[in-house]
This record gives structure tokens, sequence and C-alpha cells, in this order.
């Protein structure tokens, strides 16, 4: 494989972002149905955004991966450990569209989280996440995670998952 692998999981392999990968970064975040879960900003991404945001997160060393399905290799989404604070880490995920509904956010969250606790010590995770996001809050629940009040905006609820 031409990903350098980070770590895995059961169906998912957990790789550093990678070029090869922006046409399916490009399918995910300009999907509609991904993008109305993101963000309320409707605009289109286009090659060039993508690569600077991947030269961004490779530059800042972000922890923030790519996930590939283990028997086929294929691109699923990606997942993330934004902003750590008080070794407080807030999480962020986003699944391509044909690979939704296959219990692929739940299985990574989880090996997200045992993999900050383990490897990164910390101790917690929170996420803001739509309150219309209703199968979100449920993977995020099956994960381990709360609601814990309202979020960064007035549509968002705040979630938090401590050790």
């Amino acid at each position: 494989m031409e990903y350098q692998i980070v770590f895995e999981s059961e169906n998912i392999i957990y790789v550093k972002l990678n070029e090869k990968l922006i046409n399916d970064y490009l399918i995910m975040i300009n999907d509609p149905e991904v993008a109305n879960k993101i963000s309320k900003k409707n605009r289109t991404y286009t090659y060039e955004d993508e690569l600077n945001w991947l030269k961004l997160k490779l530059q800042e060393n972000a922890i923030c991966f790519s996930m590939l399905e283990k028997h086929t290799g294929e691109f699923i989404g990606n997942i993330e450990i934004m902003g750590i604070n008080n070794k407080i880490g807030e999480l962020g995920i986003t699944i391509t569209p044909k690979k939704q509904n296959k219990h692929y956010g739940t299985e990574a969250i989880k090996a997200l989280l045992k993999y900050a606790y383990e490897e990164l010590n910390l101790e917690g995770k929170d996420l803001n996440v739509y309150s219309t996001n209703l199968r979100a809050i449920r993977c995020y629940e099956k994960s381990g995670f709360i609601i814990d009040g309202k979020g960064k905006t007035a549509e968002d609820i705040h979630m938090i998952n401590k050790r």
C-alpha cells in the first residue's frame, strides 16, 4: 500500500493524509448531503482548495487521518482531533456518501478515542454537532459521548467523552 499507516481497527486502516486521495476528498466534501452536515456555507471546493488544505494539515502536523476499508482499500472518510485544550481534544469525522450507513463512523470514533487516550494521553474528547444531524448524534452516543448542552452556535449541541 502506498499510504503511511498510523493505526488500524477491525475494518479500517487509518493513514496519514495523502495527496493521492484528494479526488476522494473532493467527492466527499462537495456532496450536498455531507456538506450540509459540516457547514452552513454553500460552496464548491476545488482541487486547489483541497491541496492547500492538505498542505496546511501536513505542515501543522495535524492529528487527522484518512480512513480506508481494510478489505478493499477504498476511501471511507477523514477523522481528526482538532485543537487540544487542557488535555481535551475536539473530534471531527466526515464519511463519504457511499460508505455511510455501514457502521464505519462508530468503529472509527471508538478507534480514535482509544488512540487519543493511549497514544496522546488525552483526558477527554468533545465535539459540536448540528442538533438536526440525528444520525451523527446517535453514532456519537454509541461511541460513548453524552450531550453536555449547547454548542458553539445556536444550531449545535456540545457532546463530551471522558475516560
